[in-house]
């Protein structure tokens, strides 16, 4: 067995998992202590402490501070623009012309991307918007996320070319700007779609500060680090906030059956407010 840098005891692993739990709503299995152990080890290194123990009195001593660091270093913001595509069709093609028809009195829409990582997810729905709400239209993105510094990229706009695949060129140039110089290789989102979209850190587990009601809610590879009663609790705090017949996204490998039973399934992990 390979000799760890750290000493990493069980005593350490299940310390952890609760102060994840307690603060973030995220489950950690045993399967992930490796994971664990291979992330927070740099962030030890980088303190200049000398074991697990050290650095979890140093997290109950600093508290949110360091908190957010820990469960930025443990969770995983793997994402593309137009990831799940069938989810930005059925904005495109059956959400936004439903709620042009309802909220014509308010010419307002607001969709929330709950857990929108480094910005891709609510940059699509933006694109998505400017394409298809009419003109003089208040059409906006709430996009939150746990880790502060995924929050600060979307803020950014700026991605490598390779994260824009398997969008059309037409898009592509419609709506980012091409990287020279030092920046070659990377393309910056137009301001116009920044415009749309308010970028703010945010745990699901705490108080939410937003005060609009939701048309639509993007919660995507998100619930999959949560418990069962966790992901209840959550889902019946989106039906709460959503608008009558609001929208539901969720990831590909998730779904609400036997966690919560005030949304309908419409197919393709898209579901719909009952009551």
């Amino acid at each position: 067995m390979e000799e760890r840098e750290f000493l990493f005891t069980d005593k350490d692993f299940v310390h952890i998992k609760r102060i994840v739990y307690d603060y973030a709503g995220i489950d950690l299995n045993d399967s992930k202590k490796n994971l664990v152990y291979n992330r927070l080890a740099k962030r030890i290194r980088f303190l200049e402490q000398e074991s697990f123990k050290e650095y979890i009195d140093y997290v109950e001593q600093q508290g949110e501070q360091e908190f957010v660091h820990l469960i930025n270093a443990i969770t995983t913001n793997l994402t593309f623009f137009f990831r799940e595509n069938h989810h930005f069709e059925y904005l495109a093609e059956t959400v936004i012309p439903s709620l042009v028809k309802k909220n014509q009195a308010s010419r307002k829409i607001r969709i929330w991307s709950a857990g929108c990582s480094t910005g891709e997810e609510p940059y699509s729905i933006a694109i998505v918007l400017k394409e298809n709400v009419p003109a003089g239209w208040d059409a906006k993105v709430i996009a939150t996320d746990l880790d502060s510094n995924v929050v600060a990229t979307g803020q950014e706009g700026v991605y490598k070319i390779d994260r824009l695949k398997g969008m059309s060129d037409a898009r592509k140039k419609r709506w980012f700007m091409k990287g020279t110089g030092a920046r070659e290789g990377y393309a910056k989102v137009k301001p116009e779609l920044q415009e749309l979209i308010q970028f703010g850190q945010l745990n699901l587990m705490s108080d939410w500060p937003i005060k609009d009601s939701i048309d639509v809610i993007f919660c995507r590879n998100v619930v999959i680090y949560f418990d069962k009663p966790t992901q209840s609790r959550l889902f019946d705090r989106y039906a709460n906030l959503l608008q009558p017949d609001g929208h539901l996204f969720v990831g590909h490998s998730e779904s609400l059956y036997n966690v919560c039973d005030r949304f309908e399934l419409l197919g393709k992990t898209i579901y719909r407010k009952l009551r």
